[in-house]
């Protein structure tokens, strides 16, 4: 199963917005409103599926979901989809989505982070189809700091194309923009200053792979599932290997390395030669910090692991392409992840 990139996006393509999770409630209606206008300035028609309501947890019944889902991805016009932003029960979609069609339609882009995770990696995992863990549409930096991307530079690259991002060294500590009262919010709040750190030990980082992953509280439930066969994707894919990244949305030291224990035994991480792990918003234990629970459930691994990414749910956003070809290198001078859409 050969990887597919989808096609380079153009002025007047179409990009579609569903909720396959969580919709937008009424009072941040402006806020999309803002992010569909800064779509729309790129030169792209946006399309807004009924998916939407924001109103419970998720944004309709499950068959509606995955029925709007499979339209936009498999529709020749729409050449890419992205959320309003993640949510909490995506998984119900997996056994509901025609994985057939997905296969035999010309790829699309689908963009997201968070619980969308929970359909983007088993998308590259089940169809070859590349997939662009990156910002979702509320919280798109639509001016991002100087070094990094949003996902509309990422889907408007070429096959073949290779691009570095370079972290700007600062991240947001702590709060979140009030889209409510300020719908128009365009630049990120990055406020403390931070790098990226080895946690197995000294010495510089410089790895190569195919990048896979995603957020560690939704793929954790897909551990032993044909929905997250790794093992499988990385023998048939990457005989070179993987670089896995994993990001959390908040849950505290013990359940993620509980998580990350559980991910490890089913062999999530068995073909990795390094994981990117990314600054987590969750809380430290009284004996356990979030660094520390990475070590301890991946540090028998052998092999770099890399944290405070920009891959997550802390600001900024650095995007990532499952099934791209990876190179990040991490000394005392320099940090800096490359990928190449081939």
């Amino acid at each position: 199963m050969p990887l597919r990139f989808p096609q380079p996006l153009r002025p007047g393509d179409r990009v579609g917005v569903t909720s396959p999770s969580s919709g937008v409630p009424e009072e941040l209606r402006a806020r999309l409103a803002v992010a569909v206008s800064e779509v729309g300035a790129r030169g792209y028609e946006v399309v807004t599926g009924d998916c939407m309501d924001g109103s419970g947890h998720v944004s309709a019944p499950a068959a509606d979901r995955a029925r709007e889902l499979t339209a936009m991805l498999t529709d020749p016009g729409i050449r890419a989809v992205v959320p309003p932003w993640g949510g909490e029960t995506a998984i119900d979609l997996l056994p509901l989505l025609d994985w057939d069609a997905l296969r035999e339609a010309e790829p699309t882009w689908l963009v997201g982070y968070s619980d969308m995770s929970t359909l983007m990696t088993p998308l590259t995992l089940l169809t070859g189809t590349a997939t662009l863990h990156g910002n979702n549409l509320m919280d798109t930096p639509y001016r991002p700091p100087a070094g990094l991307l949003s996902w509309l530079d990422v889907v408007a690259a070429p096959r073949g194309h290779r691009f570095t991002q370079i972290p700007p060294g600062r991240h947001r500590a702590a709060g979140h923009d009030d889209w409510a009262s300020d719908p128009g919010v365009r630049d990120l709040t990055l406020d403390t200053p931070g790098r990226w750190t080895r946690l197995d030990g000294d010495g510089d980082v410089a790895a190569e792979g195919r990048l896979i992953g995603g957020c560690i509280e939704t793929l954790s439930n897909l551990t032993g599932s044909p929905y997250l066969d790794v093992s499988a994707f990385a023998r048939a894919e990457a005989p070179e290997g993987l670089l896995v990244y994993v990001e959390a949305g908040g849950d505290d030291a013990l359940e993620i390395c509980r998580n990350l224990h559980g991910m490890r035994l089913a062999g999530f991480f068995d073909h990795a030669n390094a994981v990117l792990v990314a600054r987590s918003p969750g809380a430290d234990a009284p004996s356990l910090t979030q660094h520390e629970a990475v070590l301890d459930a991946l540090g028998s691994l052998g092999v770099p692991i890399v944290a405070d990414v920009e891959c997550g749910h802390v600001p900024p956003y650095l995007p990532l392409v499952n099934g791209a070809r990876g190179r990040v290198v991490l000394t005392a001078e320099r940090a800096e992840l490359t990928q190449t859409l081939d």
